[in-house]
């Protein structure tokens, strides 16, 4: 299964250029996902890649830091601020990255397209 991801652009360049092996959240995937798809948020709002997952880490804010703080592209003052009045949190391990050749206008596979606040669940094909 394949889960839609809404990133910020500055973030999802850093995965691009794998400066940024590491995507944070708050809540994780119920489902079984082995594949997200990335929505680079405005200005750009277009699915632009996916990435296969290597791993989900679940710790502490503190101890996921220390295992991911190498890779995380973010700073810890972004870090802590997300996570801020959280104890626990996750972390996806990026694998292998594929970039879109043409980013795709999700408006244009289906007009009632919201971008989701953090994730969704998907089935459809977008290479």
């Amino acid at each position: 299964m394949k889960a839609l991801l809404s990133i910020k652009p500055e973030f999802v360049e850093k995965i691009f250029s794998e400066e940024k092996k590491y995507e944070f959240r708050k809540a994780i995937f119920k489902r079984d996902v082995d594949t997200v798809v990335i929505y680079s948020t405005m200005p750009e709002g277009k699915i632009v890649g996916e990435f296969r997952i290597e791993n989900v880490l679940h710790d502490s804010v503190e101890g996921l830091w220390k295992q991911t703080s190498e890779f995380a592209g973010i700073t810890y003052e972004f870090f802590k601020k997300y996570f801020s009045n959280k104890e626990e949190a996750y972390a996806i391990q990026i694998g292998e990255v594929t970039r879109y050749e043409t980013p795709i206008d999700p408006k244009l596979l289906d007009a009632s397209f919201v971008p989701p606040q953090s994730f969704c669940y998907t089935d459809k094909e977008y290479t």
